[in-house]
């Protein structure tokens, strides 16, 4: 079967699918992005990604041509007509084709563009094994209001995903101006402290706050386990005694040593991942099947 996108309202094979060089998304990263992964041909919190999107485009001036209900519909119809069950989406929206600089306004014809593909999750021996993050080579600005928007202005990701995978590590930490952990390449962090409570970096220190993210200190809620935020510094990792990671295609992954920029490793706890790492994984996972299984 061909694979089908959706494009400003219609459904596409891929090699007909094509957008203007005058995008305004393709020329200056002027756009939003939501990841979303489907269980059992059904869209996981496809509301909760829709609302943060739908959020972050009235920043940005897209909003007002956005309606919940029709993205919603073309991620499912989209899913629909690639014949997916288990599947990554991506609902990307650009300002569209504009033939001046951005400036103050609203666009008229956003790009709205969703593709989705058949996904496999990381192996089971990833989940046993934890990953290994290294810490990137330049900070963060706290004071970034663009931190809050999943924009398809990447770069700074894409730069610190190639230093990841140059150092041979699952992931990178990123620092910000004041030498706090706020957040992974793609992902978000978590800390488990000896009481057993959870700590994840305050969004004032610079980030991203991620869909899983809150679904991870739900579930801890839900089970007990204090979840906090709070400023966490590079020389405390060592204090704690477990620690995640929290995206939605990965879910929670445990992460077991941080390497620093001058190669010292420091191993959390005691290098393997740890049981309360395992008892969210577990909810979450749970949380999947009840939402998606029915």
């Amino acid at each position: 079967m061909a694979e089908f996108v959706y494009l400003n309202g219609s459904l596409l094979p891929h090699s007909q699918a094509h957008i203007s060089v005058s995008d305004h998304g393709f020329l200056y990263g002027y756009g939003l992005f939501e990841t979303m992964r489907a269980y059992h041909g059904k869209i996981f919190l496809l509301e909760r990604h829709l609302n943060r999107l739908l959020s972050a485009a009235q920043v940005l001036g897209l909003g007002s041509r956005l309606n919940a209900a029709e993205l919603g519909k073309a991620c499912l119809d989209i899913l629909a007509a690639n014949g997916l069950k288990n599947a990554r989406l991506r609902l990307t929206v650009t300002r569209g084709e504009v033939n001046s600089f951005p400036g103050p306004g609203v666009s008229n014809n956003p790009t709205i563009l969703v593709t989705a593909n058949a996904y496999s999750p990381p192996p089971p021996e990833s989940y046993n094994k934890g990953f290994r993050a290294g810490i990137a080579s330049f900070p963060t600005y706290s004071q970034s209001s663009l931190l809050g928007l999943k924009s398809t202005n990447y770069l700074f990701n894409i730069k610190t995903k190639l230093e990841t995978e140059a150092a041979g590590l699952d992931e990178s930490l990123l620092l910000n101006e004041h030498g706090l952990v706020t957040e992974g390449s793609i992902s978000n962090v978590f800390l488990v402290t000896p009481a057993s409570g959870l700590v994840t970096p305050a969004v004032a220190s610079g980030l991203l706050p991620g869909i899983t993210r809150q679904v991870a200190m739900e579930l801890a809620d839900s089970s007990g386990i204090n979840a906090v935020e709070s400023e966490v510094k590079l020389a405390d990792l060592k204090q704690f005694k477990e620690a995640f990671l929290t995206n939605s295609l990965m879910e929670i992954m445990p992460l077991v040593e941080v390497r620093d920029n001058t190669g010292k490793v420091i191993s959390i706890g005691l290098g393997s991942p740890g049981p309360v790492t395992r008892k969210l994984i577990a909810a979450y996972r749970e949380m999947v099947e009840q939402h998606t299984s029915r």
